[in-house]
């Protein structure tokens, strides 16, 4: 697969998921302001690689892809809260997020807890209503999207992040993988799950999540020392300011490029029996070299 390929399907996958969130929240009720929050921090852009996977998979595993937009927003509407959720002064206290003040700066702290507390419900409401899945591949998906964001999941991994002051690459590795890839690889399979796949994809799919996220965030920690702030859309230099151990104090710049390319390399070989695996393959390349 050629660039110009790759990047006409993504563009096609992003552009769709972008118009169904901009069409959700849109009502007028005398709450509006809730739903003002919502929405500033669900259509502030970013790359969308989440829910572009799980619409990818669903397509591999023979699915339409539009059908699987109600699942693959939902797991959005779950990765913006922990970003509102993330920003607030209890955590990491940010001013901005993708170039823009984060929601509590422009919303209040009280607006921004509540905004990211309902995107949650939604989340499986999404899930729950899906007019193209059957009861029992809803069920499915909330089960999935529940595990990848919850207290063995994306919480657990904000809580060694943020409480249990991780030292040791064993131990950021285990907050990366359960921060940053429990929903990649939620979103993979969520994709599988939409369209009914079976065991052999699902286990293929959730090895190449897993570590297309581990290598997601070593490349976030190269980034906030060597990154470009205009890119970046957040200042450089933060988590040193902050007093966090990242890969690149243990493993150092080197060590974290080489240590991206064979997570990126482990990513690809998980897929190599699975059908049509080039854009999935393009995909994790193009992770590992980001600039932002």
């Amino acid at each position: 697969m050629d660039k110009a390929v790759f990047d006409a399907r993504y563009s096609e996958y992003r552009e769709a998921v972008e118009s169904f969130l901009d069409g959700l929240f849109t009502d007028k009720p005398h709450w509006t302001d809730l739903y003002d929050a919502m929405r500033y921090s669900l259509l502030a852009g970013g790359k969308r690689i989440r829910p572009v996977l799980t619409l990818e998979f669903a397509r591999l595993s023979g699915m339409d892809w539009h059908k699987a937009l109600p699942v693959a927003c939902a797991l959005e509407l779950v990765h913006t809260y922990s970003l509102i959720h993330d920003d607030l002064p209890c955590m990491d206290n940010d001013d901005l997020r993708r170039g823009k003040p984060t929601n509590h700066k422009v919303y209040g702290e009280t607006l921004a807890v509540l905004a990211g507390d309902a995107l949650q419900p939604e989340a499986f409401r999404l899930i729950l209503t899906a007019p193209d899945l059957d009861a029992s591949r809803r069920a499915d998906c909330a089960l999935i999207l529940a595990k990848a964001a919850g207290a063995d999941g994306m919480v657990a991994g904000q809580v060694l992040d943020t409480l249990h002051e991780p030292r040791t690459h064993k131990e950021l590795l285990e907050v990366h993988r359960l921060k940053t890839g429990a929903m990649i690889r939620g979103a993979a399979l969520l994709g599988c799950a939409a369209a009914g796949a079976g065991e052999d994809l699902r286990t293929a799919a959730a090895d190449y999540a897993q570590q297309v996220g581990v290598a997601f965030q070593i490349r976030d920690d190269m980034l906030d020392v060597v990154g470009d702030e205009s890119a970046f859309g957040k200042p450089i230099g933060s988590d040193r300011a902050d007093g966090k151990t990242t890969y690149v104090d243990v493993l150092g710049l080197e060590g974290c490029d080489h240590a991206v390319r064979m997570c990126t390399a482990a990513a690809k070989a998980a897929l190599a029996r699975a059908r049509e695996h080039e854009f999935l393959d393009f995909l994790a390349d193009s992770l590992a070299e980001r600039k932002s």
